[in-house]
């Protein structure tokens, strides 16, 4: 077993190596034994190291520099993945609580922990909307991205009129070949969401065309404005994604939070409920439209529709967008 005066070392102690330390601390605490239960933590911590050592993450080899934010973000990172159906969200939810368990065995304390997986995912296993989506209210989104603008956030702002505009995740906004899309509008009326997209659908083979109105065309005129010098995206030149994770993002998200704006991904199911009003002439059902009951096969079409728009597979994961058939 550790020793206490060990918790101070890289890992608590526990080795140089973040994949080893976790299994490792397990055993200690289960002393050996509930082969089974230290197996499935390990699996899933081992998710979680993934994640640690991605492009997307937070890029850290020793648990000392876990934080609780830390935890948030991964959260996020598996609520993109249920979105895109790679799992769902009992995985999900098993996975942050392992990730909980694995750091109280490494640090010995429950400090950082997220206190409720499903609250942080922010997501029910049914995967319907319960709650009204933030964002709907364009003249809200508005006075966000000048407040954004107001605290020197212009990439921010353009991250959230992207969103709210075109349903672009978060990451896809980031690294949006800005001038490839201006090249799509000025010649198809139409942009392809092609960078930065989960689970490999991008290229040919994944098209995501979007029809563009003169608000999109104003959007991404913006962000090519606030794009950095010799960047083809809202990333500088020296910058990697994760820097900008943190030193745009994180304080983004703070204001949004001042604002009754949850975060970014609020904005892509905004989007979805208009996209869903536009195709059916009726309120999306969180919104308290009766389409499907009206007219099923055209409740499912747009379905399809706003599906393929949001870059999924499915379209049962729309109803974590618009709301469930009610």
């Amino acid at each position: 077993m550790a020793l206490i005066s060990r918790r101070d070392g890289r890992n608590f102690g526990y080795g140089r190596q973040l994949s080893y330390a976790g299994p490792q601390a397990l055993k200690d605490l289960f002393g050996g034994g509930h082969y089974g239960t230290v197996k499935a933590h390990s699996d899933r911590w081992q998710a979680f190291v993934r994640w640690c050592r991605s492009e997307d993450g937070p890029g850290l080899n020793d648990a000392r520099q876990i934080d609780r934010q830390t935890l948030l973000d991964y959260a996020e990172h598996l609520r993109h993945q249920v979105e895109q159906g790679a799992i769902g969200i009992a995985t999900a939810q098993n996975r942050l609580s392992s990730v909980n368990r694995t750091m109280a065995a490494l640090r010995g304390d429950q400090y950082v922990k997220v206190t409720s997986p499903s609250k942080a995912l922010e997501m029910r296993r049914t995967s319907v909307r319960r709650s009204l989506p933030q964002g709907q209210d364009r003249e809200q989104v508005t006075r966000i991205v000048d407040v954004l603008c107001a605290h020197q956030m212009p990439r921010a702002a353009a991250i959230a009129q992207l969103t709210r505009a075109t349903g672009m995740r978060l990451r896809e906004a980031i690294l949006a070949d800005l001038p490839r899309l201006k090249r799509e509008v000025e010649h198809y009326s139409k942009i392809n969401i092609q960078d930065g997209t989960k689970g490999g659908r991008s290229g040919a083979s994944a098209s995501r065309w979007i029809t563009v109105d003169d608000h999109i065309r104003d959007v991404l005129a913006f962000a090519q404005q606030v794009s950095p010098d010799g960047s083809r995206n809202l990333l500088a030149l020296n910058e990697s994604y994760l820097d900008f994770q943190r030193q745009i993002v994180r304080p983004a998200r703070d204001i949004l939070h001042t604002h009754n704006l949850k975060g970014f991904h609020e904005l892509r199911a905004a989007y979805a409920c208009e996209r869903y009003e536009q195709i059916t002439n009726h309120l999306a059902p969180i919104n308290g439209g009766s389409c499907h009951q009206l007219d099923r096969h055209l409740d499912q079409q747009a379905r399809v529709q706003i599906s393929y728009e949001l870059g999924h597979g499915r379209t049962d994961v729309v109803s974590a967008y618009i709301g469930g058939r009610v």
